[in-house]
C-alpha cells in the first residue's frame, strides 16, 4: 500500500513539473502587472466588519462599534522637527485628536492611533509659501 501511494505521489510531482521557461515568464509578468484596487473614498465609507463579543454571566452580547465624529486635522507648517497642526506646535509623541504624532518630515507628518495611520501633507500650491534653507 505504501508503495502505491509513493508511486502516485511521485507521478503527481513529475506531471506538474513540466513548466517551461515561457510559462514561468508569463506568470511573473502577470504578477508584476498593476492591479486596480479599491478607492480610498469607498474604503473609508465601509463599515467596520469586526464585531466584539462580550460575555457576562454566560450571556453573549454582540457589540457593534459606532463610528465617532472625527476632528479635522490640518497641517499648516513644518519647522525644526516641529509641526503646526490645528493651530498648535507639536513635537513627536504628542497626541493630536486622538492620534500620536510619530514622524515629522519636510512635507508631511504621520499620525498613528492603535491600528489607524493618518498622513498629513502641506499644501502643494500656496502663494505665500516660504522655503527657508540653511547654508550649504
Amino acid at each position: 500500500m505504501k508503495n502505491i501511494i509513493l508511486i502516485i505521489l511521485l507521478y503527481t510531482c513529475i506531471s506538474y513539473a513540466n513548466l517551461s521557461v515561457n510559462q514561468i515568464r508569463d506568470m511573473v509578468t502577470k504578477i508584476h502587472e498593476k492591479r486596480e484596487g479599491i478607492s480610498l473614498n469607498t474604503l473609508q465609507e465601509t463599515k467596520e466588519p469586526f464585531v466584539r463579543l462580550e460575555e457576562e454571566n454566560n450571556v453573549t452580547t454582540f457589540v457593534i462599534p459606532v463610528q465617532t465624529e472625527e476632528t479635522t486635522l490640518s497641517l499648516h507648517a513644518v519647522l525644526n522637527q516641529r509641526a503646526y497642526i490645528n493651530d498648535h506646535w507639536r513635537n513627536i509623541d504628542d497626541i493630536v485628536g486622538g492620534y500620536t504624532l510619530k514622524y515629522i518630515g519636510k512635507k508631511g507628518v504621520v499620525l498613528r492611533n492603535d491600528n489607524q495611520i493618518k498622513k498629513l501633507f502641506l499644501h502643494k500650491k500656496r502663494e505665500n509659501f516660504i522655503m527657508i534653507k540653511g547654508r550649504e
